[in-house]
């Protein structure tokens, strides 16, 4: 039988007493935060190396030797499944010249050579081979290893902070306890990959992912307006830490989760995860999109479909309404893609100098917030969820 996601425990996210809005407010939001190079390369650093991030499925690297080659904001890491199931990671970079190490993911791998010059990596990036090592100053070669990685494991995705151990803190903090709850409600890591599609736009990653950051394009880009968009009017917005959830109520159902308050059966559950990742989930299955930064105005787009665990014999219905669902979520997601080729046009426009947010386009005001903390120098934590009056502009 299918697993079923409930709300158990969980807090109300509908009913009496839940605002739709936490105290946030309406914004505006300054347009350099998409163009600016500077930001953006400082956005590299200080924020995407040091934040966790999703790198890619527990189950594509399940076993011993399995590994993995990611790429993204001018990073390259590769990541390895241990022997006692545990995972080792390093910067994929040549420690002799800077050439990347591992070209492509793999399995079976012991240890890695630089097709360059020969030399040998173990899988946790200690140099063990030197052509001709009597050439070289033994002092600069001792000891030496590539970078490391500071790795987890939640939801059933390989999570990983590129700026090493130590940086960002326990992995659930940062996802936070309460998102982290309401979020595993779910079980991820009882999913499987069905499939990653992948578009290459000509956009700011933070304009990915913004746009799943509210429910407000729906009406218009979708279409879903009529009663949709009026049962829409009873979604709720959180904040916590530095990341938010919103929950939209599906088509016909608003009384039946006003009287249940089960909103992992009967509501849209988005969550972002702070910085490049939104998970959005339905009691039939999730989609994960991600936002892999390739330039200050270049971005992989990826949007990753899950479904639970199933034989084909013990439920084709399931399997059916999956398969289904999941072609429509397609054409809707390319409608959000089609649109960025509009942002794309007046992106550098002399007249667009700033967004004007709503409240409810506030997990974007909070989004924007805790990247300025963070390339302020601070931890992205302790913003929520002060009214922001005036601006989240650029500091």
């Amino acid at each position: 039988m299918v697993f079923q996601p409930t709300r158990g425990d969980l807090p109300a996210r509908f009913g009496p007493g839940v605002p739709n809005v936490p105290p946030i407010g309406p914004a505006i939001l300054d347009a350099d935060v998409y163009r600016d190079p500077e930001r953006y390369e400082l956005e590299r650093i200080r924020v995407l190396n040091r934040s966790w991030q999703i790198i890619c499925r527990s189950e594509q690297i399940a076993k011993e030797g399995d590994h993995h080659v990611w790429e993204g904001h001018g990073e390259s890491i590769v990541i390895t499944r241990l022997e006692d199931g545990g995972l080792t990671g390093f910067h994929n970079v040549c420690q002799h010249r800077g050439a990347r190490i591992v070209e492509k993911s793999g399995t079976n791998a012991r240890r890695f050579t630089c097709r360059w010059h020969n030399w040998a990596y173990s899988t946790d990036g200690r140099v063990t081979g030197v052509p001709d090592r009597q050439d070289f100053d033994k002092n600069a070669l001792a000891g030496l290893c590539a970078p490391g990685l500071d790795l987890g494991e939640w939801g059933g995705w390989v999570w990983a902070v590129l700026a090493g151990p130590g940086v960002a803190g326990p992995l659930e903090d940062w996802i936070a306890p309460e998102v982290a709850a309401d979020l595993g409600a779910f079980r991820m890591e009882d999913m499987e990959l069905v499939e990653k599609v992948e578009w290459e736009v000509d956009v700011n990653w933070k304009v990915a992912i913004d746009a799943f950051g509210e429910y407000y394009h729906a009406q218009a880009l979708h279409g879903m307006g009529g009663k949709e968009g009026k049962d829409a009017r009873h979604s709720t917005t959180h904040v916590h830490g530095r990341n938010g959830m919103y929950f939209v109520p599906f088509l016909g159902v608003l009384e039946e989760l006003q009287r249940t308050l089960d909103h992992t059966a009967h509501a849209i559950c988005n969550y972002q995860l702070f910085p490049t990742a939104v998970a959005n989930c339905q009691a039939l299955h999730t989609q994960v999109f991600r936002a892999v930064p390739l330039s200050v105005d270049k971005t992989r787009f990826e949007a990753w479909e899950l479904r639970y665990k199933t034989d084909e014999n013990d439920d084709p219905e399931y399997l059916r309404l999956v398969e289904f669902y999941w072609e429509l979520y397609k054409a809707v997601i390319q409608q959000d893609v089609d649109e960025w080729v509009d942002v794309r046009a007046t992106t550098h426009s002399s007249v667009y100098q700033q967004n004007i947010l709503s409240e409810r386009e506030c997990i974007i005001t909070h989004f924007h917030r805790v990247c300025n903390d963070m390339l302020a120098g601070g931890n992205g934590l302790g913003l929520e969820p002060e009214r922001v009056e005036a601006s989240v502009r650029q500091e």
